[in-house]
């Protein structure tokens, strides 16, 4: 859990590193990682290239702390979700709306990020990579224990390839805000995503 800065020092830096952080999300999501230099992040916030380091070890330290926020987020909040829903069978379906509303929120929210994490997760080194996909791991099997208990019948290896065809559909989202023509109301697209989850994990 992160650590908030008491100081004015402390939070203007801390206030600097997200702020760095956003905009090498956006940027990686439009040209792509390799496309984007330190120079780029830096005067998109108004530093140089150079003072991006007083935050990060480089460019791949960067892109690890954006995946890395982004996994830990996703965890914790569906480890609340858990947490604040009622145990026993009958209140897994609530448990499972819960999920995928937390998702579908994620999803809408950090569409930058959702490319990044679909395009350039090779791009990390072995031991962020690795660390990423055990947070990843941690969020599927979160899903799977709720999905087990609204579907004992079905064994467990099924389950997980619901779950994961549940985050490839509702992880489209940023592709398809990128298409041509209007965008669907976020009320919109949030219900029909849900719905079409919901319709995945449950039929």
């Amino acid at each position: 859990m992160a650590i908030t800065p008491t100081t004015d020092r402390g939070r203007r830096k801390a206030d600097r590193r997200d702020a760095i952080l956003r905009a090498a999300a956006t940027r990686f999501a439009e040209r792509g990682y390799a496309n984007v230099t330190l120079e780029d992040l830096g005067a998109a916030v108004g530093v140089s290239g150079p003072a991006v380091y007083r935050h990060f070890t480089g460019k791949a330290g960067v892109l690890a702390a954006i995946l890395l926020d982004a996994s830990t987020r996703l965890l914790d909040g569906a480890e609340r979700v858990l947490d604040d829903a009622p145990d026993g069978a009958p209140d897994a379906a609530a448990a499972l709306r819960g999920l995928i509303a937390h998702h579908v929120d994620f999803a809408m929210a950090e569409a930058d990020v959702i490319l990044v994490q679909d395009r350039e997760l090779e791009q990390l080194d072995p031991g962020a990579r690795h660390d990423v996909r055990l947070l990843q791991r941690r969020y599927v099997e979160r899903w799977v224990e709720v999905l087990a208990r609204l579907r004992p019948d079905q064994p467990e290896s099924d389950l997980r390839m619901r779950a994961h065809a549940a985050f490839g559909l509702l992880n489209s989202t940023p592709h398809s805000a990128r298409l041509p023509g209007r965008r669907p109301a976020d009320a919109t697209t949030r219900r029909l995503l849900a719905e079409m989850a919901w319709a995945a994990l449950t039929s």
